[in-house]
């Protein structure tokens, strides 16, 4: 009979052990929001949404595959040298499994190369900016989020034509969207002409000079002229339409925003737009769901960063189902070409690029509103299809 060497022992054990102990690990996810600061309820909304999203496909257990399932949520102030740290703080010392985050498009993009440092899968929601699926993406990055190129192609299926002016942020997220826009209405058949891009800084509150050199820009332009305002926080439409742009035949074009922002459009029914979700446009199972359940909790309807939310937990739940693990390399293989289910229906993760392939919504603001969050009416649901999202990237 062999006799085992009383040093192997403790090994031998370790060994058999192992398997056993990581299938009773808890699962851990990153959650990175910019929870104080001008993306404040951007932020609040995601992770409302994240965790509702988690509690549902659960069904309230928070486990997967039998493992206990912790978030650990970090706010990032939407900077983005404090988004890099606590990203590196969640992969090295909370080890987590995968991260999602964050509010800001700048703070977004200083965390990519994280991802790729600590080779660790990192789901971008509710950034927008191009590039994080472009020139600055990394094989480790995922985006549940919709595009700016996303954006601009649905908008421009609206207004494909005339002159166009854009009022929007001086930050990356809004030099990015118009960016995005000029491409897309190219896209749309290039029968539109970009005559001014006006970017004011990010705490602007008078826009007087902005619109006044907006308007002179645009008043002798052919028909029809649209000036599109691509805005995150407080709103400058009604700032802006103080100021009578219909004098100049001009037309506001909003895009979509969130529900207390869009509460102070009444005035501006039949004004048409596109938005990534509006609670009462999907038809589906889960949608009923959060409204239903959103309601009940909140006394409010779910809002656009919602429903993001609850997209990246999906995700999140689909690829460590699917999985089994959190090896970043069985979730890369997982989550190439993944499709999950959202509140606005189907998403795929594209392979080449990681990006959420999914529809958007061509709304007409009512006339007739029933109540307070009774804001919008569906033209149409613009198909993933109809969209030719270009891939930028290189890979």
């Amino acid at each position: 009979m062999t006799k085992l060497i009383p040093t192997l022992i403790p090994l031998l054990i370790a060994a058999a052990l192992a398997p056993a102990l990581a299938q009773g690990q808890d699962l851990k996810v990153a959650l990175i929001a910019g929870k104080t600061g001008a993306l404040e309820t951007y932020a609040k909304e995601t992770e409302t949404g994240f965790m509702m999203g988690l509690e549902y496909l659960t069904g309230g257990k928070m486990e997967i595959n039998g493992r206990k399932l912790k978030v650990i949520v970090k706010d990032d102030q939407s900077k983005p040298d404090l988004g890099r740290t606590l990203l590196a703080e969640a992969y090295g010392d909370d080890k987590v499994d995968i991260a999602v985050g964050t509010s800001s498009s700048g703070s977004a993009i200083a965390m990519l190369p994280v991802a790729l440092e600590y080779k660790k899968v990192l789901i971008i929601e509710p950034a927008v900016a191009d590039a994080i699926t472009g020139d600055k993406w990394n094989r480790y990055i995922f985006r549940t989020a919709r595009s700016s190129m996303q954006d601009a192609l649905a908008a421009a299926m609206v207004s494909p034509a005339g002159s166009y002016a854009f009022l929007a942020q001086d930050y990356a997220f809004g030099r990015d969207a118009v960016k995005a826009a000029k491409e897309a209405l190219i896209a749309a058949g290039g029968k539109a002409k970009v005559v001014h891009e006006e970017y004011a800084p990010v705490a602007t509150t008078d826009f007087t000079s902005s619109a006044q050199r907006i308007f002179d820009a645009l008043k002798d332009k052919p028909l029809p002229r649209v000036l599109s305002i691509v805005w995150a926080g407080p709103h400058p439409m009604n700032k802006v339409a103080d100021m009578k742009p219909e004098r100049y035949s001009i037309t506001l074009a909003p895009n979509g925003n969130i529900l207390p922002v869009m509460k102070t459009w009444k005035s501006f029914a039949g004004t048409q737009g596109t938005i990534y979700y509006y609670y009462a446009f999907p038809k589906n199972k889960m949608n009923d769901w959060l409204v239903a359940e959103h309601t009940r909790r909140f006394k409010t309807p779910p809002d656009v960063f919602t429903a993001g939310g609850f997209a990246a937990a999906s995700a999140v739940h689909t690829a460590l189902s699917k999985a089994g693990s959190g090896d970043s390399e069985k979730l890369i293989k997982t989550m190439e070409g993944m499709e999950f289910e959202t509140p606005k229906g189907k998403m795929s993760f594209r392979k080449e690029d990681h990006q959420a392939i999914q529809p958007m919504y061509h709304f007409r603001i009512k006339k007739e509103q029933k109540n307070e969050w009774d804001l919008l009416e569906l033209v149409r649901e613009i198909p993933a299809g109809e969209m030719p999202l270009p891939i930028r990237n290189k890979r």
